[in-house]
């Protein structure tokens, strides 16, 4: 087993409702040879500096969280995509102990070939910005402003497609048009929607 991180340990004595859950999932993948960390203040397990799987907890649930892993073989279907909006990543959910114990030859095995799959360099083809609705509130006020839709253009793809999708949200014209409103100052600094 890989040497434990002492940053993991106060995330796991936090969160005390899903203590057992959480070290028995830690122990499965330091066994399988990763590295510990804490990124995105959970714990992050890499192979060669490269994230294979994260261990996070919700109220109803904890799980593991494989990176790549629409990418994976998932023979049982016990990967879950978190929203519909979510391209690469998948999750394996826990709500007992009992569960993790019983699965840990296939949590094994699914970590394994997610390690598998950054060795051979596969990586999760992402739709383009352009694959995403574009509201007709926003577009209308790219028409109108040329300076926001070169600061939109000049986005990265992934603030761009946070934008599209927190406008696209909104149920109500008059919402999405608020909410345009309310980043135009955020586009024009180059920023992201949680920036």
């Amino acid at each position: 087993m890989n040497s434990m991180n002492p940053k993991v340990d106060g995330y796991i004595r936090k969160n005390k409702r899903w203590l057992a859950e959480l070290e028995k999932l830690r122990t499965i993948v330091l066994d399988c040879g990763l590295t510990e960390d804490v990124k995105w203040k959970s714990p992050c397990y890499m192979f060669e500096d490269s994230n294979i799987v994260l261990i996070h907890v919700f109220k109803e649930y904890c799980a593991l969280l494989f990176f790549k892993g629409a990418l994976l073989n998932d023979p049982i279907g016990i990967l879950i995509q978190q929203t519909k909006n979510t391209q690469a990543a998948r999750q394996i959910r826990f709500t007992h102990v009992d569960e993790i114990d019983e699965m840990e030859p296939i949590l094994k095995a699914y970590i394994q070939e997610a390690i598998e799959v950054e060795i051979a360099g596969l990586e999760v083809n992402f739709k383009e910005t352009s694959d995403f609705d574009m509201p007709e509130e926003f577009q209308k006020k790219l028409d109108e402003n040329p300076a926001l839709k070169t600061a939109f253009e000049a986005l990265t793809p992934g603030r761009q497609r946070g934008y599209l999708l927190y406008f696209s949200a909104a149920k109500q014209s008059k919402t999405r048009a608020s909410r345009v409103e309310k980043c135009i100052p955020q586009i024009f600094d180059g920023k992201g929607l949680n920036d």
